[in-house]
């Protein structure tokens, strides 16, 4: 028999150090202060989420995701009666890259890996039909399908297993192959049948909510020019109805079709330069009324429903991730599950058509949260599982959004993290830039911050100029800035935390992983009078070699322009280069098997400091990646970090 949940005890509300009822809330209200919590293993912060993007089938009887098992990932396939064990199936050493429902019985999924072809090192993309009853994988790719073969495009929404796949037939740039066809595939035999052939300079295609592909995206070879192909239905012809040229050009691509023919919808910028949602008649390339915007940040796009096509709700990160629901029902469904549930956010993660089976995520950036299923019929709430079997839906450390003025004047936001029980006064402060750097951090869980406030410190972490969400203006800021004022506005916040009494400055340390970790190096090398050390996870440090590594990718002159704009002369900031002027104790480590990253960036750095006399220390992840796929890896920076610090600046 199903167990009911009372809509307080549904989420296990004390776990989250909440409580029930007038009581918990006069307590928090009250302020009652709370002892220190007794520290956590440091393997519990390694442990990979449990769960990674949960997605229910059209019937509702089953859950595909990303389960991790003994600190392994797996494609996984969970039956919600609870009566089977979970249907887990491998990948080796190929990535998990997406998976989607086609009917009640079968999805496709996409792997990826690099494989040797004529003695380089391609990424080489499949697809795959997947029985979710019994696991049998049938590969959708012919056996001519070149480097990508995994585009999913469309699935078909009357119950049979067809779908829309693109994919080349070749991997050389010469033979027609290379620009990929769109085939409708059954997932259940693997059957091809070809519906558009390729077109040369066209990597992209798109296809409506009925099926029919009308929209293509092409470019140059040296993919500094774009144009933007469009059809107003499959007895058309294709013509140019766009076209963008340069690094700040972009094309009006549709984010969603509309029933009405030639009307979309587009994310466009508006006068301040913020993106936001609008009609848009493709006939006459005109923007019409705007849709949604949220003032002082960018949207991330439009929730689509899957079946009909229809826009549901937008996407936006202001402090933190969220969905503005612009349908009646999903805004009903929303606030009626989040009233379920005390003390935490909810977020509607997948859901049948109907809606009367539904996954939520329970959370917020003080706990790792947990999945939780919904079932209309009778209003019940079940634990489907926790992102962190120790933790579960336990808090931590609070974190919250603070802004600060830059020397020159710009505002910039930043991501506090401070020890719970502290009184968040002259605590040793860890500066964590995040990578990028056309990225952003919000007000989420993130095991390394919540990790080092376990450990006594104070965190933040800078949006600093050239991140995304805050405006085209405001990321534009970061061109020609890389290591300079982008590095002025990380010392700024340290200052920030200074000033408010926040950190002690005689105890601040800077990590960071990717462009993160290029800040740390930049930092070690050039502001060490500020810090005690600096931590480097897969860190740049040559920038002209970073170049080369992707000289042979398609389009890569494009790529060479952007990066060329951020930083004019290399050289000169590029740590690399400057090994004499780093003056404090500095931890690198890197994982051999980074394909985002190249571990020789890492192991050259390593090699001029050792020439150079300098204090470092250096770790190798034999079978580590970009981005801590493998929970010893997690584990292993974790207590390198740890002993680190301990070493050059204790908490």
């Amino acid at each position: 028999m199903r167990k009911k949940w009372s809509l307080c005890a549904a989420v296990a509300l004390a776990a989250m150090g909440g409580a029930c009822g007038a009581a918990g809330a006069q307590e928090q209200a009250a302020g009652t202060a709370r002892p220190a919590p007794a520290r956590v293993d440091t393997a519990v912060f390694a442990e990979l989420p449990t769960l990674t993007d949960p997605k229910i089938s059209p019937d509702g009887k089953r859950v595909a995701a990303q389960l991790a098992v003994q600190g392994k990932q797996y494609f996984a396939l969970v039956a919600l009666d609870g009566n089977a064990k979970p249907l887990l199936i491998g990948t080796g050493e190929a990535d998990l890259n997406e998976w989607h429902w086609v009917n009640d019985g079968w999805l496709v999924i996409t792997i990826g890996k690099t494989t040797p072809v004529d003695g380089d090192e391609w990424y080489i993309k499949r697809a795959f039909g997947v029985n979710a009853a019994t696991g049998k994988m049938v590969l959708l790719n012919s056996a001519e399908t070149g480097q990508d073969g995994g585009t999913l495009l469309w699935t078909a929404h009357d119950g049979t297993p067809r779908v829309l796949l693109a994919a080349q037939t070749s991997i050389y740039t010469n033979e027609a192959g290379f620009w990929p066809k769109v085939d409708e595939v059954d997932v259940s035999t693997g059957r091809h049948k070809t519906l558009l052939t390729g077109r040369e300079g066209v990597l992209n295609w798109y296809a409506d909510g009925a099926g029919v592909v009308r929209m293509g995206i092409g470019r140059s070879m040296d993919g500094r020019q774009r144009r933007l192909l469009y059809r107003p239905g499959i007895r058309a012809d294709f013509r140019t109805i766009d076209r963008a040229k340069g690094l700040h050009d972009g094309l009006l691509v549709p984010s969603l079709f509309l029933p009405d023919p030639g009307k979309a919808l587009v994310v466009q910028d508006d006068d301040k330069g913020l993106s936001a949602l609008w009609e848009f008649d493709l006939a006459t390339m005109q923007t019409g009324k705007q849709v949604f915007a949220s003032p002082g940040y960018d949207i991330s796009g439009p929730v689509v429903d899957p079946v009909t096509s229809t826009l549901l709700g937008v996407e936006v990160t202001e402090n933190r991730a969220t969905t503005h629901w612009i349908d009646p029902a999903m805004e009903a469904l929303q606030k009626k599950l989040s009233g379920m549930v005390q003390a935490a956010q909810v977020e509607i993660s997948s859901f049948t058509a109907d809606r009367s089976v539904v996954i939520i995520k329970v959370g917020d950036a003080t706990a790792p949260g947990g999945y939780f299923v919904y079932r209309a019929a009778d209003e019940t709430l079940q634990p489907l599982a926790m992102n962190n079997q120790t933790l579960k839906l336990r808090r931590l450390h609070p974190v919250k959004t603070i802004r600060y003025k830059a020397r020159d004047g710009l505002e910039i936001a930043a991501i506090l993290t401070l020890p719970r029980g502290s009184n968040g006064k002259n605590l040793p402060l860890i500066l964590m830039p995040h990578g990028g750097p056309a990225a952003r951090d919000e007000e989420e869980w993130d095991w390394w911050s919540q990790f080092l406030a376990d450990r006594g410190y104070a965190v933040i972490k800078p949006n600093y100029r050239g991140s995304t969400g805050y405006g085209t203006p405001f990321t534009r800021k970061g061109e020609g800035q890389w290591g300079l004022a982008m590095q002025d506005d990380l010392n700024d916040a340290v200052k920030t935390m200074v000033d408010q009494g926040i950190a002690d400055p005689k105890r601040v340390c800077v990590v960071g992983g990717s462009y993160g970790g290029y800040a740390a190096l930049r930092a070690a090398q050039r502001d060490g009078k500020l810090f005690r050390c600096a931590v480097s996870f897969a860190g740049v440090s040559d920038l002209q070699r970073l170049l080369a590594y992707d000289a042979n990718a398609l389009g890569h002159e494009a790529s060479a322009d952007w990066l060329k704009a951020q930083a004019p002369d290399f050289k000169a900031i590029s740590p690399l280069f400057h090994p004499e002027d780093f003056s404090i104790p500095v931890l690198i480590v890197h994982g051999k098997k980074d394909r985002r990253v190249p571990f020789k960036q890492s192991k050259l750095m390593a090699e001029r400091l050792t020439a150079a006399g300098k204090t470092f220390e250096f770790i190798e992840q034999p079978e580590g990646d970009h981005f801590f796929t493998r929970q010893e890896d997690r584990l292993s920076f974790l207590q390198a970090l740890e002993a680190f610090l301990a070493k050059y600046n204790p908490a």
